[in-house]
């Protein structure tokens, strides 16, 4: 596989990958600016995955969405963004359907083809005459769309829009894209995907193999993300392959989905709403990947963590703290765990007055990474496989979050 490419939307437009029409364009939800995305496959053996919140108040976008994905035969995908429509009742249902047919009209698809998102203030039908206006208005029309203008109509409290590329090689010597874009940097603690991401490869796959390269590539990106622990209503994640560029061998689709996914995964948590550092921590020595990764979010979501890092504070006592907090994993012995800020080891170093100063100028650095060696019996490598470890990926906390969100409907 190629080196991954992340395109920004100072770098340039960014195809999709063949076999793909997509339109972004304002229906007027927000003020100014693109709020609706549509995308459908032309391709000749069309191939779908799809992970949804599994939130108890979805919305009707995503139970909509998993009647569709059964199969994995969708086609295309309808984002409508500064909308969730979610706690809407049997209208917002209603509305959701409609939404679906007038996105499928216009694409030449059938509704259940189509999937659709959503993105924004909860409790809030869709504006139903600005979204029928816009989605017939669009019938026939140009299909030319590139990612970054995807990204960009999906945004909420996005400050950029998020794509990401990766190539592989197909098994006849050829060259398939995997595009990925993005949104969301808030309500975001995934329970299975996490806020609105769409990839998009001209890859020939069977849906099976589709659904196990993206869930897999899932679990170990989006899914090991968090902002602020609060999972969304309307969280989805979308694969689609249009089957143009031909086969690829399984294993090199894995890792290609695994790159883009993971670009996009950094780019949210360096965009966190009010974010000023990437916060990495790295578990290993765990029982399991499920104890390291408990463990991992653990850490990553305690606010005494988070405002440490954001202030530089060379508070590692906290991180011994969060690792406390697990009180079911009894198998953790504190007298065995190993804790290190970048290269540096605070416990059981016990740093002194220099140490603590190369701590905070560490924690100072827009990057910072802190890795726990739980030492568990039994734990680690086991036959060349890190089962034991698990790296999930934020941000800090700072004054801007509780301004962004205090203020968001206001």
């Amino acid at each position: 596989m190629n080196a991954i490419r992340t395109a920004t939307a100072s770098s340039g437009p960014t195809p999709l990958p063949a076999g793909f029409r997509a339109h972004a364009g304002a229906a007027g939800l927000r003020e100014e600016g693109d709020d609706v995305v549509v995308v459908v496959n032309d391709g000749p053996s069309p191939a779908s995955s799809a992970v949804f919140t599994r939130s108890r108040f979805a919305g009707p976008s995503v139970v909509l969405s998993r009647e569709n994905a059964v199969g994995g035969r969708a086609r295309g995908v309808v984002v409508v963004a500064k909308n969730a429509n979610v706690a809407t009742g049997e209208q917002g249902m209603a509305d959701a359907r409609e939404v679906l047919e007038h996105a499928a009209a216009a694409v030449g698809a059938a509704p259940g083809e189509m999937l659709i998102a959503s993105t924004g203030v909860i409790g809030r039908r869709y504006p139903m005459p600005l979204l029928r206006a816009h989605l017939d208005s669009v019938a026939g029309a140009a299909f030319d769309a590139d990612a970054v203008a995807l990204a960009g109509a999906m945004m909420t409290t996005d400050t950029r829009p998020k794509t990401a590329t990766a190539d592989m090689t197909t098994t006849t010597g050829g060259t398939a894209r995997v595009v990925g874009i993005a949104k969301g940097v808030g309500m975001v603690e995934p329970d299975m995907a996490t806020m609105i991401a769409v990839v998009f490869t001209d890859a020939a796959v069977t849906p099976g193999a589709l659904d196990t390269a993206f869930r897999g590539a899932v679990d170990a990106t989006f899914n090991c993300l968090s902002v602020d622990t609060d999972t969304s209503t309307s969280d989805t994640a979308i694969a689609l392959a249009s089957g143009v560029a031909g086969p690829v061998d399984d294993v090199e689709l894995r890792r290609a989905l695994e790159a883009v996914c993971l670009d996009l995964t950094l780019q949210l948590a360096r965009d966190g709403e009010g974010a000023t550092k990437l916060l990495t921590v790295k578990v290993t020595g765990a029982r399991d990947r499920a104890q390291a990764k408990r463990v991992a979010k653990t850490i990553l979501n305690s606010p005494l963590v988070k405002t440490a890092v954001h202030g530089a504070d060379p508070n590692w006592g906290r991180v011994a703290m969060a690792i406390g907090k697990c009180q079911d994993d009894t198998d953790i012995d504190p007298e065995r765990v190993r804790i290190v800020f970048g290269d540096l080891e605070t416990y059981p170093a016990f740093p002194g007055d220099a140490e603590l100063e190369r701590l905070t100028e560490i924690m100072r650095a827009d990057e910072v990474t802190i890795a726990v060696d739980l030492g568990v019996e039994g734990g680690g490598v086991e036959g060349g496989v890190a089962d034991g470890a698990c790296t999930v990926y934020g941000c800090d906390l700072s004054r801007e979050y509780i301004s962004i969100n205090a203020d968001y409907t206001t």
